[in-house]
């Protein structure tokens, strides 16, 4: 009998001329906020569009070529993507004219749709959400990122409970990336240095809207193994890979920019990962302006811009001396710098031997903020010794609190309410409160409804995907059964769906069993619990805490009760927020930075429960959702969690179990409803991508934009006279010397309130006049925590001075009785630093 002589062959898919915008459409990620053209790709055939995730590119490859046909005799269809196509063209038109300063905008992840799996959570989240704003807002911004082959980890659950990391292979025609080509056509490929090598990537381009994101990938034959490995794993490998990956992210991305011919006014950093953009811009100012180091060094602080996600010191990213040695040793020389001075622009003190990718970004950056106010405030404690000599609540590190995409998260069935309510001009104008305060006028039965339309889906859609996941692990088919029969969509439900890490404290609603059963299973008032996240594969805690829910929720009190839904990803995410009725979030206080996930869920009229931490302390209102206090009680934390979770449960049975199932003849909660409207009138306006940008725009963009563009005119004049004038005042500073004080110090007669007490210090300033050094009296107060809090600072006035020696003179004159402690601090005056910080020299009398 003869072997067949099998030979490949490859058939391409075709689509009929007539279709041709589909292609188009497909290509830019705009499709993944506009309602039309989803529900487009969705009707060429539903369900290939759920087999693919919502893919459109894939979705086209698979669709047969007799589908096509039928459909380019459908003229309804034509119709619509004629319609949704025309629309993609006027949006990219309306954006040829673009705001603002040029950005670009650096980030390690992006979270723009499931079908690009660049991204693992919320910081990637935001940056996805960041870039279709942007779009929307015509922000004239470019953003560069690291294109994964394999992304990050697609979680399955074994019938143990364990999280198993699954990683399938990107492949990059199947998702919305090109090869980004030059003015050849030619594949734009860059090289960093590596020990001994070079590796080259090379550049996709994602158009987001009018946005180019352009993505830098290694996993291709011009690299070894070893090196395609960078950019396989979003956070994989071992440390030494992750300053690999930063390399190419910081050095590798300003590179791509320059030969794609981008100059930008401000380059904003998201996140410490891509700080080495300070340090190659730094290279290129000193080998092609002639600029020296300190020069440069002007322009590129005040071009460049640092926002930090991390609430805890160990989030931010370092490498061991040693580690980081072998791999930028080259740098030093390129910046004219010894291996000393190198280090130090990672580090706060030279004694310590890591190199911080946070320390190297706040110290080529004028501009730091966190993601909402608290955090700011704790970015500042985080980053204090760096600015040894100030108060950490004298640090100019400022905040802009995240916000999400309003037509990314909010379901059709709202957007549909808003524009019969709103109007039409609703969307482009979300910064218009009063448009917001419109949902006062809207029927509260039309609110109950929607609500419970969007949870009747979310228990649809829940039923097929756990019964999918539990039978692929052999689950007893009884147990399927009987959990997906208990499911209620009449019920209370709760969502918590984040990252599993352990300060998210997922486990605070299981400190009492018996409690929790009591709640859920009032057969008058039944609730039910349904969680989602993923812990990072090196987190066995996080891990654990998925596997102890997993087994709770298959006790026979809590079957069907507490669901816990497996891969939590971007399209379960939109699934829960619209569909539960409220949204928990029980983190330890700090340590949420911001914490989107609840600002999505009250687009949505989800109610947010949360601890008063990251965007919700901005955000909580009085009969507009619920909270935990604020204070803490216990320093012992396993103390507070039991505080927390009786509070919790005391919450759900005085206060919001009542207030749910306390119903009018009409079959709905007057009450109820009154809090969705509170939630989606004076909450929700608040936390926009809309905002966002148009914050980031007021307090860091526009201000550091100018500043850069006058210190880069009339070829770096003001930047060259600035460092001359701090090489000056550095020079002699160490030589100031203190001539005579006289202050009234309250030791002996206390001062009393309002009367004027007169001070008097004399300096030999030396080489430098009153007008290049200041003092002030810094007047402190302990805290609560013991450490001292700024209470106020007064200025001295510069009086006579004869050849340096200079008088300064002050009149105390306190408001405020009690114990206070003072002290006498010099600092360097010029109109042209943009804040104290920028140059470092204090000194304390």
């Amino acid at each position: 009998m003869e072997i067949p002589n099998w030979k490949k062959l490859f058939v391409e898919s075709n689509i009929p001329g007539k279709l041709a915008p589909l292609k188009e459409l497909s290509k830019n990620l705009w499709w993944a906020w506009n309602t039309d053209a989803r529900e487009l790709f969705e009707q060429i055939d539903p369900e290939i569009w759920e087999e693919t995730a919502h893919n459109p590119i894939d979705l086209l490859d698979k669709v047969s070529y007799q589908r096509f046909l039928e459909l380019e005799g459908d003229e309804a269809f034509i119709n619509k993507m004629k319609g949704v196509s025309k629309h993609l063209q006027q949006y990219l038109g309306d954006r040829k004219e673009l705001n603002g300063p040029h950005i670009a905008y650096f980030s390690m992840e992006y979270g723009l749709h499931d079908s690009l799996k660049i991204f693992s959570g919320g910081l990637g989240i935001l940056a996805g959400d960041y870039l279709k704003e942007a779009s929307d807002f015509k922000v004239n911004l470019v953003a560069v990122g690291l294109l994964y082959r394999y992304g990050y980890f697609k979680q399955t659950i074994s019938i143990h409970g364990d999280q198993m990391a699954n990683y399938d292979a990107q492949q990059f025609n199947k998702v919305p990336v090109q090869p980004a080509l030059d003015a050849d056509g030619k594949w734009i490929e860059v090289e960093v240095e590596y020990p001994g090598r070079n590796l080259k990537a090379r550049l996709w381009e994602a158009k987001v809207g009018s946005i180019s994101l352009y993505l830098l990938d290694a996993d291709y034959e011009a690299n070894s193994d070893e090196d395609r490995f960078v950019t396989h794993h979003l956070y994989g490998g071992d440390n030494e890979n992750r300053l690999k990956q930063e390399m190419l992210l910081g050095l590798g991305g300003i590179r791509a920019l320059r030969k794609l011919g981008f100059e930008s006014q401000l380059y904003h950093c998201n996140e410490g990962h891509a700080a080495m953009i300070g340090l190659e811009r730094m290279k290129d100012y000193l080998s092609e302006t002639g600029l020296s180091f300190a020069e440069a060094k002007e322009v590129v602080r005040a071009s460049t811009l640092f926002t930090t996600h991390t609430p805890v010191p160990a989030g931010h990213d370092s490498f061991h001396q040693d580690l980081f040695r072998g791999y930028m040793n080259f740098f030093a020389e390129k910046l004219g710098l010894t291996w000393d001075e190198f280090m130090m622009l990672g580090k706060s003190n030279p004694g310590e031997d890591h190199f911080n990718m946070s320390y190297l970004a706040a110290n080529m950056s004028q501009g730091i903020n966190g993601v909402s106010w608290l955090h700011g405030e704790v970015s500042k404690d985080i980053l204090k010794n760096l600015y040894e000599g100030f108060l950490p609540e004298e640090l100019n590190i400022g905040y802009v609190t995240n916000g999400v995409h309003y037509p990314t998260w909010t379901a059709k069935e709202w957007k549909e309410l808003h524009l019969k309510y709103f109007g039409e001009s609703f969307v482009q104008n979300q910064l218009d409160f009063d448009l917001w305060e419109k949902i006062y006028k809207v029927p509260d039965e039309e609110i109950w409804n929607t609500k419970k339309k969007l949870k009747l889906k979310m228990i649809d859609y829940i039923k097929e995907r756990f019964a999918d996941n539990w039978i692929k692990r052999h689950e007893n088919p009884k147990l399927i059964s009987e959990v997906l029969s208990r499911l209620d969509p009449n019920a209370l439900t709760i969502g918590f769906a984040r990252r599993f890490a352990t300060y998210k404290r997922a486990h605070l609603l299981f400190r009492n069993l018996d409690r929790l059963s009591k709640i859920v299973n009032n057969p008058d008032r039944p609730v039910q619990f349904i969680f989602a996240g993923k812990a990072h594969p090196a987190d066995k805690a996080g891990q654990d805490l998925i596997k102890y829910i997993i087994e709770i929720s298959k006790r026979p009190e809590f079957l069907g009760k507490i669901i816990f839904v497996q891969n939590y990803d971007i399209n379960l995410a939109k699934v829960l927020l619209q569909g539960v009725d409220i949204w928990l979030n029980t983190p330890t206080r700090p340590l949420e930075a911001s914490g989107t996930s609840g600002e999505k869920g009250v687009m949505n009229g989800t109610i947010h429960f949360s601890v008063l931490d990251g965007w919700w302390v901005e955000g909580y209102k009085e009969n507009a959702g619920w909270a935990l206090p604020m204070e803490r009680t216990y320093d012992v934390q396993d103390l507070q969690d039991e505080l927390d979770a009786e509070t919790i449960y005391n919450i759900f049975d005085d206060e919001i179990v009542p207030t749910y199932y306390d119903k009018n003849d009409k079959g709905y909660s007057e009450d109820w409803v009154a809090v969705v409207k509170n939630t989606i009138g004076q909450v929700a306006p608040n936390f926009t991508t809309t905002r966002m940008i148009r914050d980031y725009q007021d307090r860091f963009y526009n201000p550091q934009a100018k500043r850069y563009d006058g210190l880069v005119a009339e070829d770096y004049k003001l930047a060259k006279e600035l460092a001359a004038w701090k090489a000056k005042v550095a020079a002699v500073w160490a030589d100031i010397e203190v001539s005579d004080v006289q202050i009234t110090d309250g030791i002996n007669n206390a001062l009393k309130i309002g009367e004027s007490y007169p001070a008097k210090v004399v300096l030999d300033l030396k080489t430098l006049s009153s007008e290049d050094v200041g003092l002030e009296m810094v007047i402190s107060a302990p805290g609560e925590n013991g450490q001292l809090e700024l209470v106020k600072t007064l200025e001295f006035e510069a009086a006579e001075s004869v050849k340096g020696v200079t008088t300064y003179n002050l009149d105390i004159n306190l408001m405020d009785p009690g114990y206070y402690n003072y002290g006498l601090r010099m600092f360097p005056k010029n109109e042209h630093l943009p804040h104290r910080q920028d140059f470092m020299f204090l000194k304390w009398l």
